[in-house]
């Protein structure tokens, strides 16, 4: 029997995880996927193994409350399903990586450390990272930990695209675009690379589309640009985050409305974005199920910004030669790329509507119609799959 590999990936309502079989050659192969979702709320706990066969669906005991008890019961519930098996490491998805982390790194003490005085960079998600480690090395104090960063993919942006206009002493002590979701663009970009390699050597942008949003400009794979910067409050309208936005506004709420940074700061990753602008709800679904004006508003506004900011990204790189979308939004809200690319029609850009109704990514799905200038595409993403193959790489060892 091949040992086990369990991937982590904590965010503000949910941990997904990964189980990954590894072998002494070849990539991780996947054995289970699922989440633990509603970790302040309802908790459900559902599991499918590779085949789609579903494992788990069910609601954890009230007692379960807390991050903590929840990760328990997950890894109670790994290390019966792997009997036979040995659970040789665990990788998680770090938000912030800073400067210094650009690669994998095996997680100690003095990384945690290290890694938590990042959390200004990154105050809503980075201790949401750094929970679940924090947590396993109590539980299983022996079982290796591998951080993976969702910066590392953007870590050698140049200048211009990675540099803002203050004055150079700021950028000297760090504050530059870093980028994020870049476990979910590594995936695409190597998914590319195996159904469309003459697409994937081109000038390609990615849309990653779920409760936080972002886009990547990628040529021949690698990162050239993105929409999120220092935090992953910038770029594109969000879920419950504003995105871009005159910093001008946030001098006018606390001078003149008398915010605190508190209030602010909540504000802006909480109760703006998608929640905001309609009132109804920051979900993508309920709002395009809903014939309410606002929630109308909030779709088109999203739709705009995205179509926007692709156009952007298609100046940084010189043209534009195919549009992705994966995550929750970009993989399963057809209406919503179908306006995304109507609006992009001028690049060139033209939708089949029936292959656009089916497609949910799971085929790397071609939905440009015939004729089209830009290769449009929809590609389900899977971070736990990246994290599995960086941790793999990290308990290799060196020849």
């Amino acid at each position: 029997m091949s040992d086990a590999i369990l991937a982590l990936n904590a965010g503000s309502s949910s941990i997904k995880f990964g189980i990954f079989a590894v072998g002494d050659r070849g990539e991780p192969r996947p054995l289970v996927r699922g989440q633990i979702a509603g970790l302040d709320a309802e908790r459900r706990f559902t599991a499918e193994d590779a085949a789609g066969s579903k494992l788990e669906d069910r609601r954890l005991a009230a007692g379960d409350a807390g991050s903590e008890a929840v990760l328990g019961k997950l890894i109670e519930w790994v290390e019966t399903y792997l009997a036979g098996r040995s659970l040789v490491a665990a990788g998680h998805r770090i938000v912030h990586g800073g400067s210094e982390f650009v690669a994998p790194v095996r997680i100690t003490p003095e990384i945690v450390r290290a890694l938590d005085a990042l959390t200004p960079l990154a105050p809503l998600h980075q201790p949401l990272s750094l929970a679940p480690v924090r947590t396993l090395a109590v539980l299983r104090p022996e079982l290796p930990q591998i951080g993976c960063f969702d910066t590392a993919f953007h870590h050698d942006l140049k200048p211009p695209v990675r540099s803002y206009a203050l004055p150079r002493a700021y950028a000297a002590s760090g504050i530059r675009r870093y980028g994020f979701h870049g476990l979910s663009y590594e995936f695409i970009a190597r998914r590319l690379r195996e159904v469309a390699p003459a697409l994937a050597a081109g000038r390609v942008v990615v849309a990653h589309l779920g409760s936080g949003c972002s886009l990547c400009a990628m040529h021949d794979g690698e990162s050239r640009d993105t929409t999120m910067g220092f935090t992953a409050l910038d770029g594109l309208m969000m879920a419950t985050r504003c995105g871009a936005i005159d910093p001008g506004i946030l001098l006018y709420l606390q001078q003149a409305r008398g915010m605190s940074v508190a209030e602010l700061e909540h504000l802006l990753y909480h109760e703006s974005g998608l929640l905001g602008v309609s009132g109804i709800s920051g979900d993508m679904r309920t709002l395009l199920a809903s014939d309410a004006p606002n929630g109308a508003e909030a779709v088109e506004l999203f739709a705009f910004r995205l179509s926007r900011e692709v156009a952007a990204m298609a100046n940084t790189l010189g043209g534009l030669d195919g549009l992705v979308f994966t995550g929750g939004i970009g993989e399963h809200a057809s209406r919503l790329r179908a306006m995304v690319c109507e609006r992009l029609s001028w690049l060139g850009a033209a939708i089949d509507t029936e292959a656009n109704d089916a497609a949910n990514g799971a085929a790397a799905d071609v939905v440009s119609a015939a004729g089209s200038r830009v290769e449009l595409r929809v590609i389900a993403t899977n971070e736990e799959m990246t994290i599995a193959r960086h941790v793999r790489t990290a308990l290799t060892p060196k020849s």
